[in-house]
């Protein structure tokens, strides 16, 4: 079935899915920050930082990227319940 639109362009369909900017920017900080707090908990953080000696810290930074990636999962699944209701 051939799609009818003014601007085939501007045409939403399933393979150009796009991702709200707040999920992929707080996904990206929360991967940023994990990359840091595993490397702490791995035992090499005094390489990075000496902050990152201690192994609490690397766990703080995993607390931190959790609740970062999971802030980015709202938006997304407010965008996912608008694309349902729209249907």
């Amino acid at each position: 079935m051939p799609i009818i639109a003014p601007n085939p362009a501007l045409v939403y369909t399933d393979a150009m899915c796009r991702y709200p900017f707040s999920f992929l920017a707080l996904t990206a900080l929360g991967v940023l920050c994990a990359i840091p707090g595993a490397i702490s908990l791995a035992g090499f953080g005094a390489s990075l930082h000496p902050v990152l000696d201690d192994p609490m810290a690397g766990l703080a930074f995993i607390v931190s990227a959790i609740a970062l990636i999971g802030s980015g999962a709202f938006p997304l699944v407010i965008e996912k319940l608008k694309e349902n209701e729209a249907a």
